[in-house]
């Protein structure tokens, strides 16, 4: 019988056997995590450590829950794979309910195995039905690390991996409290929307295929639009032939507190790209789910789009049992409703902490924007913000930091069947951290 491995054995051997994602790989300090449940996990020491980012801002049902593990063992039992050519009961059950819950006319779905892909094979998807080359997105934007998914992210990962796919271009954002145009919000004239039309028509705007965003901004700064600025979009890009593409993947499923994030202002997409939350993390899966009329548009002519593992049985599976999930729990509304709380939590932070600059909310999304100083907003060094990890792992929660050119955050995501009281749980390690940045305000 194979002998235990201690905490640090398992760390050791990950470190020295297998790559981190965006790290360097010497300064990583990863926890060996062993079980988890609900909305806590534990390492090999069985410390508990409450997840406020759901992992990969993902675990939006929270972990093991006991329907869809149910779900991957009855699917695993009878069949885990067949070619992608092959029609499975759960690829099909699946795609009609990914019709019936995002909105409008969406209603056919390509299947991958994550965000990444699905960016990739929508913009694939757009050049065919288009017959154009570009695709616009934000520069405070993250799509993916692949080819194509990469080039459209706006951060600073994809300056590392230049040159990247041609034809992507970036425009600035709607980013109230840091706005790129020097507007107020008080007296705000969209110049954001104006400045999209301008950067359209010096592209040309019979050269663009799409416009690609994230329903609500995730990773770089968790930027919530104004309400008229999806509604606007969509205009401009019905006025110049543009296909809409909402990416998903971070704001869907019931994170924001609607179904999809575009859902919070009636705007009905061409495209949606969608990963993560669709099986909470459970097994690999991403979408890319397009209108009716791009649909047949390819039932005579070929899709130049395959994955070997494109429908995957189990995934399939997985993901029907989490939506299922998603609404037998009322995850959703709880999201909506508990949502309102912690922006009233976040808010009081806010007031009650120098160092925080700013708070941003929607549903259960949401992130405290630290600052050395108010009036200049400038943000922390990563060595201040190392030092606030330390004290929220410390003290048993785990979260989203950033620390980068994009700002210095401390993200609060947490599953969506969290209760009000774990929310204070956390937010109270929280408070325990901002001590560190509160003493380094000038």
């Amino acid at each position: 019988m194979t002998e235990k491995l201690t905490s640090q054995e398992i760390v050791d051997m990950n470190k020295e056997y297998t790559f981190f994602s965006w790290s360097v790989q010497g300064q990583v300090n990863p926890i060996p995590v062993t079980r988890a449940e609900g909305v806590y996990f534990w390492d090999a020491d069985d410390k508990r450590y409450l997840d406020f980012s759901s992992q990969l801002m993902n675990t939006n049902i929270g972990h093991q829950h006991p329907k869809v593990i149910k779900a991957i063992q009855d699917q695993a039992a009878k069949l885990t794979f067949t070619h992608p050519g092959n029609a499975t009961e759960a690829r099909g059950l699946l795609g009609k309910k990914l019709a019936e819950v995002t909105p409008g006319d969406l209603k056919k779905t390509f299947f991958t195995l994550g965000g990444s892909e699905a960016n990739e094979n929508a913009i694939k998807i757009a050049r065919f039905y288009t017959g154009r080359h570009k695709i616009l997105a934000r520069y405070r934007s993250y799509h993916g690390a692949t080819h194509g998914s990469i080039a459209l992210t706006g951060d600073y990962r994809r300056l590392a991996v230049e040159p990247v796919m041609p034809g992507g271009v970036h425009f600035l954002d709607p980013f109230c409290y840091r706005c790129p145009f020097g507007q107020k919000p008080e007296s705000c004239k969209r110049e954001c929307i104006s400045h999209l039309e301008e950067v359209i028509k010096y592209e040309g705007s019979d050269k663009i295929a799409a416009i690609i965003m994230e329903g609500v901004v995730g990773s770089n700064g968790l930027i919530i639009p104004p309400d008229d600025y999806w509604p606007r979009v969509r205009e401009l890009c019905d006025k110049y032939g543009i296909l809409l593409i909402s990416d998903e993947v971070m704001s869907g499923w019931g994170r924001t507190g609607k179904w999809f994030a575009v859902d919070n202002w009636n705007v009905v997409p061409d495209i949606i790209t969608t990963a993560k939350g669709i099986t909470s993390g459970y097994a690999p899966l991403g979408a890319v789910i397009v209108s009716d009329k791009i649909a047949k548009f390819f039932d005579d002519k070929y899709l130049y789009a395959g994955l070997t593992y494109s429908a995957h049985a189990l995934s399939c599976a997985t993901a029907l049992a989490t939506i299922e999930v998603y609404e037998e729990d009322k995850l959703i509304e709880n999201a909506a409703v508990l949502g309102k709380y912690l922006g009233e939590a976040l808010e009081d932070i806010k007031a009650r902490h120098v160092s925080v600059g700013d708070v941003r909310y929607i549903g259960l999304f949401s992130t405290i924007e630290l600052v050395v100083n108010r009036e200049t907003k400038e943000s922390f060094s990563p060595v201040v913000m190392a030092e606030v990890g330390k004290v929220l792992r410390q003290n048993g929660l785990f979260t989203f930091i950033m620390a980068n050119n994009m700002g210095s955050m401390v993200f609060v995501v947490p599953p969506l069947c969290i209760t009000q009281e774990q929310i204070g749980e956390g937010l109270a390690i929280v408070e325990k951290a901002l001590e560190v940045t509160d003493k380094q305000v000038k």
